[in-house]
């Protein structure tokens, strides 16, 4: 017996998630929780073994905000390279659950740190997944005042990603923010310059102005939902699409 997700082809070759890192925090909302980083490597796993190249951002939201530091005095620049420091951290923890799931996997960053990580490089980024291994890019963009939106829409661009995806704690965009107000409605599709005409929350507005540039379709969806990501990489609709159209 053949189950559904065995039947649906998928529509996209090789994608771009980006995630927070609060997907990684616990109950108390910080720090860094094994469960849920096997809850994480679990979702991804299911579309790894559809055959599709994975390539993941991860922000540090969960270990580090710049903007606390920057309120209390803190250089601009020196709370973002904590941050992008951070997100190795989360990147590890990543690789760990998802090479005990079964699924290799290589941590890059834009901050060299040889004794733990590979450096970015593109190129050897696309032959990681093209030998089939998920490839986990820290460090940001490698440069302070830019967020790891904005990262994560780079290197969509720079490895030729079909498409990028942004697992967040809401089933997409929004007027408003559902959380606060139970009137808000939600987007099924958007253009870029609806998206940027609204200053959508949910995503860096550089982040889009840079998909628009580019021509790279965006899906804003629930990381959590059980189908959520396994939907979007199949062509079904769920979440929201921003695109040229």
């Amino acid at each position: 017996m053949t189950t559904n997700n065995q039947q649906a082809e998928p529509r996209y070759r090789r994608i771009v998630l980006k995630l927070s890192g609060e997907v990684l925090a616990g109950p108390q909302g910080f720090g860094i929780d094994p469960d849920q980083a096997a809850i994480i490597a679990t979702k991804i796993k299911a579309v790894y073994d559809l055959g599709i190249e994975v390539a993941l951002v991860i922000g540090a939201g969960n270990l580090w905000r710049g903007s606390i530091g920057v309120q209390r005095g803190m250089e601009q620049a020196t709370a973002d390279h904590m941050g992008m420091l951070a997100t190795v951290m989360n990147g590890l923890a990543l690789q760990d659950a998802l090479q005990r799931a079964g699924v290799p996997t290589r941590v890059q960053t834009a901050i060299e740190m040889n004794q733990v990580a590979e450096p970015y490089i593109r190129l050897r980024a696309i032959r990681h997944m093209e030998k089939g291994r998920v490839v986990i890019i820290t460090g940001g963009t490698g440069n302070p005042y830019f967020t790891t939106d904005t990262a994560a829409a780079l290197r969509g661009m720079e490895i030729n990603a079909d498409v990028i995806i942004k697992g967040t704690q809401v089933d997409g965009i929004y007027t408003d923010d559902p959380k606060i107000n139970p009137d808000a409605k939600r987007f099924d599709r958007l253009t870029y310059s609806q998206a940027l005409e609204y200053r959508v929350r949910v995503m860096d507005l550089t982040a889009i102005t840079l998909c628009m540039d580019h021509h790279m379709p965006l899906i804003v969806l629930n990381i959590w939902d059980d189908h959520g990501l396994m939907d979007a990489v199949q062509g079904k609709p769920v979440g929201t699409l921003v695109n040229g159209s």
